[in-house]
């Protein structure tokens, strides 16, 4: 046991937020030993805003942890091939099999948080849906040592933990609470208008870019795709208000692609949901007592479709990290100052590229171009991946 864990801390980390980020930072923490609470404000099982699509990356991260034949298993459809559509002209990339990876997968958000926290679980971490967090406690030092958290029956109380991990998403209270700052910024921001619709022709992904619109139909759980389209944040808002979701969502794919804006012909399965964007933000990822994972630490446009994978990559430096610091508050920043090193070597060269994707102000030669940087960027995300440890050792 650390000794620094027995001084009045009941935890040795306390995760807010159980959904992607927070569930894989506590699933590796609690494998390697650590005694681990997670509290989420949602309910067990809920639903929240994903463009689904994983990336290399993160399916790489879920078969070195064990859980890819659980989210094959859901029955989310292997995608092999995307088609990128740049206005009437189309181009079909077929995946090649490499690091072990023969197929992306865009499983449902109720499916992929459920495996992650069932493992979680599984590897002893400890979950409460329906808390939300209102304040951070902290000592007379300044330093973060736990959390105040209130049932929905208002009572509170404090839980109290050697580090906090705010993975509770861009609108984070732990980020807030802390001051985290800000380190990077973009300027653009889309907004978007999707839903769920029948498509089990649907073969792989589908990304569209023409019009000053974008939009991606992705294969997801049950037979159906989200269908996607964004674009100006005025344009949508004003389309959404004008109309409704729903019938902005198809007018704005009938000016992009005539054959999508059929696809979705048929009644939704579920509401039309619009989203308003916001631009880019890399915010410090740690200090006394606190840590950043996942879209709290690290947002961009949907239109990367890299969030998921994103909170997957950093849920495993920030694991490492607060293992291999755990034996003392020196020891904890300096593996904290390496968890944002490497996050950034990463997360920056996207941010750009991003950003401009995200203004909608592109014409469909830059569009191409600004994929290709993506593409390489990725390829680059994997390699690192490639090296990371696959399981991070408690230090005594």
């Amino acid at each position: 046991m650390n000794p620094r864990s027995r001084a009045g801390a009941s935890w040795d980390a306390i995760v807010v937020g159980g959904r992607v980020a927070g569930a894989s930072t506590a699933l590796l923490l609690a494998r390697s030993g650590l005694r681990v609470l997670v509290v989420e404000r949602a309910r067990r099982g809920s639903d929240t805003v994903s463009t689904h699509a994983l990336m290399r990356g993160g399916v790489l991260q879920l078969r070195r942890w064990g859980l890819l034949d659980r989210v094959a298993a859901t029955g989310a459809p292997p995608v092999r091939r995307a088609t990128f559509h740049y206005g009437a002209e189309s181009m079909a990339v077929s995946l090649k099999p490499y690091a072990g990876v023969d197929a992306l997968y865009a499983p449902r958000r109720t499916v992929l948080d459920a495996i992650l926290v069932d493992a979680a679980e599984e590897a002893g971490a400890r979950f409460r849906f329906g808390l939300a967090v209102t304040d951070l406690a902290r000592d007379g030092a300044g330093r973060v040592v736990g959390v105040v958290l209130r049932d929905h029956g208002g009572v509170s109380w404090t839980e109290r933990a050697r580090l906090v991990v705010g993975a509770d998403g861009r609108g984070s209270v732990v980020a807030g609470r802390s001051a985290a700052p800000t380190i990077a910024a973009g300027a653009h921001a889309g907004s978007y208008v999707y839903g769920y619709w029948p498509a089990a022709d649907l073969d792989g992904y589908h990304w569209y870019y023409g019009d000053a619109l974008s939009a991606g139909a992705i294969p997801t759980n049950d037979g159906v795709a989200c269908v996607f389209v964004g674009g100006p944040q005025d344009v949508l808002a004003d389309a959404t208000r004008d109309h409704g979701p729903a019938a902005a969502h198809r007018g704005l794919l009938a000016r992009l692609d005539g054959e999508l804006a059929d696809r979705t012909a048929a009644p939704p399965y579920g509401a039309v949901r619009f989203f308003r964007g916001m631009p880019a933000r890399l915010r410090r990822p740690y200090g006394p007592g606190w840590a950043l994972v996942g879209d709290a630490g690290c947002w961009v446009d949907p239109l990367s479709t890299h969030g998921i994978t994103d909170a997957l990559r950093d849920a495993e430096l920030l694991a490492v990290a607060i293992v291999s610091g755990s034996a003392s508050e020196h020891a904890e920043g300096i593996a904290l100052a390496d968890y944002q090193a490497q996050r950034d070597r990463m997360a920056l060269p996207m941010q750009p590229i991003v950003d401009r994707l995200a203004s909608h102000e592109w014409d469909l030669a830059e569009a191409r171009r600004l994929l290709r940087g993506l593409s390489s960027v990725m390829a680059d995300e994997v390699e690192a991946i490639r090296g990371f440890d696959l399981a991070p050792t408690r230090t005594a």
